[in-house]
């Protein structure tokens, strides 16, 4: 292992776009190196690292891994230590979603909502004990508002994203003291591309406290909040939905 990596050291999955990059930008400008995990989109996490480097030199690692392929974390993890030789965070943002009504979902789309949902961020996060553990780091995993309050023709997206709500609760009962483990569960932020139309989407948020959407800064700065101002907060799902399930 190299020597210690003088500043801190965060993995974001899924990092190339949307949320995944507004949290890397956000970590990198508190001061955190990056390790930009990225699956297809290299040209985003390129332009990306691209940026980060511009602003701070020998800041990003680019990593490139099928998490549904369980024998790639460990390796992801092990290429990340050789590089910096540290690990103090770890964002499980890498997401899939897509609907999966009753009477038509497959076995296929079962293993592919729960293996980046679930499976992938809990042996990601297997993988990363002992380096977070030596850092007394932290690990937020990206979850949603609809694994509490269940989205209609996505039972099994809502169910992959429950269990990730069960994993963060649990592995922070066991990984305390050293590390923390908490989740940001977002609401409306990003509309998906063939998602709710315009009507649907606005009378949504007008049942929303904050009578707006989201943005993906609001998100990374749940994140970073959690990992580097909430020493004494473990075990929590902070909802980043402008008080979106306190409506009816």
């Amino acid at each position: 292992m190299p020597p210690r990596h003088d500043r801190p050291v965060a993995l974001v999955t899924g990092a190339g776009r949307r949320v995944g990059a507004v949290t890397a930008r956000t970590l990198h400008a508190a001061g955190y190196d990056l390790a930009l995990h990225y699956r297809h989109s290299a040209d985003d996490v390129r332009a990306l690292a691209g940026e980060l480097e511009r602003q701070r030199g020998d800041s990003t690692l680019l990593l490139q891994a099928e998490l549904a392929e369980l024998p790639a974390l460990p390796a992801l993890i092990a290429q990340l230590l050789a590089h910096y030789g540290r690990l103090d965070a770890l964002v499980n943002n890498a997401s899939a979603f897509f609907p999966t009504p009753l009477g038509t979902a497959t076995p296929q789309q079962w293993d592919s909502l729960f293996a980046s949902n679930a499976q992938a961020p809990f042996f990601l996060s297997q993988a990363a004990i002992p380096a977070l553990r030596e850092a007394r780091g932290g690990i937020v995993n990206m979850i949603d508002i609809y694994a509490e309050r269940p989205l209609a023709e996505h039972t099994v997206y809502c169910m992959a994203k429950a269990a990730l709500a069960a994993m963060t609760r649990s592995l922070a009962l066991e990984l305390g003291p050293e590390i923390r483990v908490n989740g940001v569960a977002p609401g409306a932020v990003l509309w998906p591309s063939d998602g709710k139309p315009y009507a649907d989407q606005q009378a949504m948020l007008a049942r929303t406290p904050l009578q707006r959407a989201g943005t993906p800064e609001d998100v990374a700065g749940a994140v970073l909040w959690l990992l580097r101002d909430a020493p004494f907060v473990t075990g929590q799902i902070i909802r980043v939905d402008g008080g979106r399930t306190l409506s009816v």
